[in-house]
Formats: structure tokens, sequence, C-alpha cells
């Protein structure tokens, strides 16, 4: 099974186990990192996840992956917050995060800078568009290596 199967899978069984706990889905990836493999699961709620809401989540998510195992390689669960400074990967992210200070990173430069920050105002398909000082700076989504939710301090 590839790895875009056992993220949806996962996502499957963690509806309803996010449901009864309170939380909402952010995201669900399965990586490799050096020899590891992670299945993480970032859960969300209003107001910011607990510690308690993250074990509740993932003792639930854990027992389900036991009864189903599908996965077939070996791999550490991971039950989070996705942060304060989340990464935009879907469109429901940048939906969700509309009018917010975003932190865009291209792969290229671009005006000799790779790195841009401003609100997120605008996205479809080809394009995401962000203001700075009130004037929009649109970038080709294939231009974009990161694009996340910029840290206020």
């Amino acid at each position: 099974m590839a790895k875009k199967k056992y993220e949806e899978r996962t996502q499957e069984l963690l509806v309803p186990i996010a449901e009864e706990a309170g939380v909402g889905i952010y995201d669900v990836e399965y990586v490799k990192e050096g020899r590891e493999f992670y299945l993480r699961a970032y859960i969300d709620k209003e107001g910011g996840v607990t510690i308690q809401d993250c074990e509740r989540v993932s003792r639930a998510l854990s027992d389900r992956l036991d009864e189903e195992d599908f996965i077939e390689d070996a791999y550490i669960l991971e039950v989070s917050s996705p942060g304060l400074g989340r990464t935009l990967k879907k469109d429901r992210h940048l939906q969700m995060s509309m009018g917010e200070t975003v932190e865009v990173k291209t792969y290229v430069p671009i005006d000799k800078q790779k790195e841009f920050t401003g609100d997120l105002k605008a996205f479809d398909e080809d394009t995401i568009t962000i203001e700075t000082d009130g004037v929009p700076r649109v970038f080709a989504r294939k231009e974009v290596a990161r694009i996340k939710l910029a840290l206020d301090f």
C-alpha cells in the first residue's frame, strides 16, 4: 500500500475517534525520516489541544491501527497539535487561514529573496496571493516550497 493510501486509511479510522474526543483532524502524514517511518496525526480544536487530548486520541488510534494492521513497515505513531506556526499544505488549511499573516518560502529567489511575509488574501489551484504593506504579491504555486502561519512575538 502506498504512502497516500496509508494516510487516507488512517484518516478514515481517525474521524470517529476525533469526533468522540471533541477535536478536529488537521492533517495525517506518513513519512520516512532517516531509517524510521512516522505516522503523524495532527489534531486541533478551538483554544488548542491539550496533552490529554493527544494522549486520548493516540491510544484509541493505536488500538484501531493494531486491529486493522494495514501498514507493512514498522512505524512510530505521533499525535500532536499542528503548532502555532503550522504549515498550510492543503486548500482547506489555506481557507481556514485567510486574512492571517503567513510566511512564504520559494524554491528559487524572486527579486533576490526567497522568503516573504504578508497577509493571505487569495488562492486558487495555480496561485497564492499575499499582501504586504497594502501591495499584493502573487506566487505561482509551483514556485512555493512552503507556506506557514507567521509567529507574532
